[in-house]
């Protein structure tokens, strides 16, 4: 059985379409509500935060509905970052815990993620219970047991503690000047506290939200505000992330950038050296650049390769006791802090760097030279399934053929999005770029 709901990274979809209705939002907390109740004396709980798109009040209510129809007791966090849902749902004891985004989408889409009672992201297989429930007839509580919802006030205060304790003791940012980029999004005063309370001069860009700008060119997949702001103030560095914070891009005093694959890179040798690093090898995904593996194969390291999402990575950290992985677009798990990426503490360990060395970001974030890739995306509509046109398989068939031995060709369907994504790498950027240009005009012949 495969599931129907669920992508990579939880529930998503335009809002007020399905999936992203109130109804399904019922359903869903309904159905999770009755997978996670435990017996016991104890009441059942859950901790829903959100990032600030308009659609998340709806989807809140909702929820809450669903999860109080089922006897569980409602913990409403408000505008948190994803990692903070994922770090309060044991801290307060919670049965399961939920975060209403849509991550770096855009505002009118939403989505609906679930952490287990240990932080964690469910694995598929539960996913794959709560998509039969939310299918099934839902047996709701006795009117006595219906749950009680409130709002926690100290939700960010907690977190940001937790981030600030994840800061090298000893160390302080005073004399760094920061662009920090909250993209309109869940960190939007979370980040630029932690970031000046450690003793930095912080400029906050993307702090501005109004429900309908969240990753509005601004945040990790649109760095070039920040990039502006770093050379019109003189700033040090950059940290931008995106919508709901769990995920960063860096910029160094220039204004380039520096994506996942280098900051792993920086993380992983420097881990490596102080004895840290388990293993002695980093997760990451199948979308990670060559170079990545090279810079790792000459320093006695291993890069173990997982499919795309940040819950794969996870999950092969876990089962092989790892604690440093993350993807090239940004999501940094760092095990020995965090349930999942955490975009601002990535920030903060790169910052760190900097204070430790005394270098400046342009010669922490160039750790290898990347091998030429290239990422297309086509779009296609409801219904259709491109990939499974004989057409594109040949195509896909060919390319391989042509990059036999000189590179490598990764085709899926996007877990969040309706994309076809087409990437391709290899020293020889024209035959990559024909390869690519070729399969991408097969896909949208077939759409």
């Amino acid at each position: 059985m495969t599931r129907k709901l669920f992508g990579t990274d939880g529930v998503r979809g335009r809002a007020n379409s399905y999936p992203m209705t109130a109804e399904m939002a019922l359903r869903l907390g309904a159905a999770a509500g009755r997978y996670f109740r435990r017996d016991g004396s104890r009441a059942h709980r859950v901790v829903i935060g959100k990032d600030t798109r308009l659609s998340g009040y709806m989807l809140e209510n909702a929820l809450t509905a669903g999860f109080t129809s089922t006897g569980m007791n409602v913990l409403l966090l408000g505008p948190v970052p994803t990692p903070a849902v994922g770090l309060l749902t044991p801290s307060m004891r919670a049965d399961v815990g939920v975060m209403i985004s849509a991550s770096h989408n855009p505002a009118e889409d939403n989505g609906i993620k679930f952490f287990g009672p240990d932080g964690f992201k469910l694995s598929d297989e539960a996913e794959l219970e709560i998509e039969a429930l939310v299918a099934a007839e839902i047996q709701p509580a006795q009117a006595q047991n219906i749950g009680r919802a409130k709002r926690i006030d100290d939700g960010r205060f907690r977190y940001v503690e937790r981030v600030k304790g994840t800061f090298p003791q000893g160390l302080t940012l005073d004399g760094l000047k920061v662009v920090i980029d909250c993209a309109n999004g869940a960190a939007y005063r979370a980040a630029p506290e932690v970031l000046w309370e450690l003793g930095a001069e912080v400029i906050a860009i993307g702090v501005t939200p109004d429900g309908r700008n969240i990753n509005a060119g601004v945040g990790s997949t649109a760095p070039e505000a920040a990039a502006a702001k770093i050379r019109e103030t003189g700033a040090d560095v950059g940290i931008c992330l995106d919508g709901d914070a769990d995920r960063v891009i860096l910029l160094d005093e220039t204004g380039a950038v520096a994506d996942g694959d280098q900051i792993m890179a920086l993380f992983a040798q420097r881990w490596a050296a102080e004895g840290r690093l388990k293993g002695q090898t980093l997760a990451a995904t199948v979308m990670s650049n060559l170079g990545l593996e090279r810079f790792l194969d000459a320093r006695g390291l291993r890069l173990h390769r997982t499919p795309v999402g940040d819950r794969y990575v996870v999950e092969a950290m876990r089962t092989h006791g790892l604690n440093l992985g993350g993807e090239q677009s940004g999501h940094i798990v760092m095990t020995d802090y965090a349930t999942t990426g955490d975009g601002l503490i990535a920030g903060l360990q790169f910052l760190a760097e900097m204070v430790r060395t005394g270098q400046p970001a342009s010669a922490l974030s160039r750790s290898f030279e990347t091998v030429p890739q290239l990422l297309r995306n086509v779009r296609f509509a409801a219904g259709q399934a491109p990939l499974e046109a004989p057409a594109v398989q040949a195509a896909i068939a060919a390319g391989e053929a042509r990059l036999n031995g000189q590179g490598r060709l990764l085709i899926r369907k996007s877990g969040t999005e309706p994309l076809i994504r087409v990437m391709a790498e290899a020293e020889d950027e024209a035959l990559m770029v024909a390869v690519v240009e070729e399969i991408v005009g097969a896909v949208e012949a077939a759409c």
